[in-house]
């Protein structure tokens, strides 16, 4: 063991609101997940156009087995054990002692304590590796404990067409004083989105549909209910722990009060992205993947998914995230789960990741423009939300925007989207949509479409009762389960493709997909003042509040 180390590029983290305790004890065991070098993946010019093969994928991109060999005998100087090698996803996992982490790459483990979290394992600075495994490693993930991810539900309070392309207009500020608009609307059933969205015939038969899930249980009995209220079957539901055994809820109850009060909120959410597939897919296999909330608990997920065991789904549903400059991120963490996000892709896996609840400001409080991340990664489908206003008789569909744009206890909130600081645009994403940050980059533009996030919410059942939800939450497991009615409908050959560039692309019609297959929202906007003051502003064609619009299920069907 020679002793020497280099920094790991991308692996800095700042203490960001939490105080260091004491050093971690030595002794105490912990497991990390190392990403390894691996060829380019193509960039979004050169995607392939259908999808390919886990064997493919591994022969062309996968990790070098002599690269994994080598990381492996280094590490065993350190007692370091390998418990598991994914050339594939070209990671490894690794087991050992705060002790041998240490020495291996030099973290400077504490003890920290926030009042988000309480106390956690973290770290601050860079981590280092050994010398001889420069450019070999590039991420090193789960020697820091820090949440990295909230869910998005309109009812939580933040803790957490041959047209032409038209120029956007000046983004508008808030109204000064604009109150949320009311709806004389029940919350909507599964029938109702059927019917709002024009969804294509089917139940979901013989698809497959992963749902990402970082915290809190899923109750088979508020499913029964749930189900048996709204007159559908109800649909296989597999637990993937991923790193995570969720808990029952006689289980979250023998936790103290706020750790139980943490896994009831979390499980809302879970039950809400289950249900909400269940509903429009009560044929389909479904598939929760339950990980940790850390940037490891991120990476072993899309490891699972990406891997075709247990399942190959055909789309997967994450209703979490994050401002993509949010220091809680490392940016080596933004590198390796967006090449995982784009290995999913290249399998045919469209990844729906709800864009946020707190309009253009995403928690932030910097006066800038921020959207969330994985949301902003290139190859995601970003899901904003809208919500109705008008009566039942006459409803319209509009940006969804309550006052004042982000969340509160009052279960406020607004569609997140705007342009990415960090993710170049893809080369398909042909839209002209200005940063409001100045001197920003033109970079990714989200989201890519919208459905139902706000007012009348969605009809669900949780613990027993009615409990009518929201938020982008909802809006990515309603796209989720068309996109998985979508793909039964079609021919064998165009099956399983990822969706997202299809939307920029002309179909037969000479005109983008997503103008012919979904119907345009031109009412709205997403500020979130005072942070920033100023959002995007909905608008005729594609924008960066609600995207193309919402699904036109059977229109998108026909164009795909």
């Amino acid at each position: 063991m020679s002793g020497e180390h280099i920094v790991l590029p991308g692996s800095t983290r700042p203490a960001k609101k939490a105080k260091r305790l004491r050093k971690a004890d030595p002794d105490s065991r912990l497991e990390v997940t190392i990403s390894l070098r691996g060829p380019n993946l193509p960039d979004a010019k050169n995607m392939p156009a259908e999808s390919i093969s886990h064997q493919e994928f591994e022969s062309k991109y996968g990790a070098r087995r002599e690269d994994a060999e080598k990381v492996a005998s280094v590490l065993q100087k350190y007692q370091l054990k390998v418990e598991e090698i994914s050339l594939p996803a070209r990671s490894m996992r690794v087991s050992g002692t705060v002790a041998g982490m240490e020495a291996a790459f030099q973290p400077n483990l504490g003890i920290y304590r926030s009042k988000e979290q309480g106390d956690y394992r973290g770290r601050e600075g860079k981590i280092k590796i050994p010398t001889e495994l420069g450019g070999i490693v590039t991420g090193v993930f789960g020697l820091d404990e820090r949440r990295v991810v909230r869910q998005r539900s309109a009812k939580r309070a933040a803790a957490g067409r041959s047209r032409k392309r038209i120029a956007p207009r000046k983004p508008r500020k808030a109204p000064k004083k604009a109150a949320a608009k009311k709806i004389k609307m029940a919350a909507l059933t599964p029938a109702d989105i059927e019917k709002l969205y024009n969804f294509p015939p089917g139940n979901g038969q013989g698809q497959q549909i992963g749902i990402a899930e970082f915290d809190g249980g899923f109750f088979p009995d508020d499913l029964q209910a749930y189900c048996a209220k709204e007159g559908r079957s109800v649909p296989s539901v597999t637990v993937v722990p991923v790193g995570l055994t969720p808990l029952t809820f006689a289980e979250m109850q023998q936790l103290p009060k706020p750790d139980f009060m943490d896994q009831v909120e979390a499980s809302g959410e879970v039950n809400m992205d289950i249900q909400i597939i269940a509903g429009l897919c009560p044929e389909a296999e479904i598939f929760v993947y339950f990980a940790p909330f850390t940037q490891k608990g991120w990476v072993d997920l899309l490891n699972k998914v990406i891997s075709g065991s247990p399942a190959k789904p055909v789309t997967l549903s994450v209703s979490w995230g994050l401002a993509e400059d949010s220091s809680d991120w490392s940016a080596g963490a933004r590198t390796e789960i967006s090449a995982r996000i784009q290995a999913a892709a290249m399998l045919g896996i469209t990844i729906c990741v709800s864009s946020g609840d707190d309009g253009s400001g995403d928690e932030q409080t910097d006066g800038r423009a921020h959207i969330d991340f994985p949301s902003s990664a290139a190859f995601t489908l970003s899901v904003g939300g809208t919500m109705l206003t008008g009566t039942a008789a006459k409803p319209v569909e509009e940006t969804w925007w309550q006052s004042p744009g982000r969340r509160t206890p009052k279960g406020t909130g607004s569609t997140g989207g705007g342009v990415s600081v960090f993710f170049p645009r893809p080369s398909w994403q042909s839209v002209s949509v200005k940063s409001l940050n100045k001197g920003s980059i033109d970079g990714r533009v989200i989201p890519d479409v919208a459905a139902l996030a706000g007012p009348p919410l969605h009809d669900l059942v949780f613990l027993g009762r009615p409990a009518p939800n929201g938020g982008t939450s909802a809006s990515a497991p309603v796209w989720a389960a068309l996109i998985a009615r979508i793909n039964a409908g079609l021919p064998a050959a165009k099956r399983q493709r990822f969706l997202t560039p299809l939307l920029y692309q002309n179909g037969a019609a000479g005109q983008p997909r997503g103008a012919v297959g979904c119907r345009d929202i031109t009412i709205g906007q997403n500020a979130s003042h005072p942070d920033p003051g100023t959002g995007y502003a909905a608008e005729v064609g594609y924008d960066a509040v609600t995207g193309w619009g919402v699904p036109d299920g059977v229109a998108l069907l026909s164009a795909l």
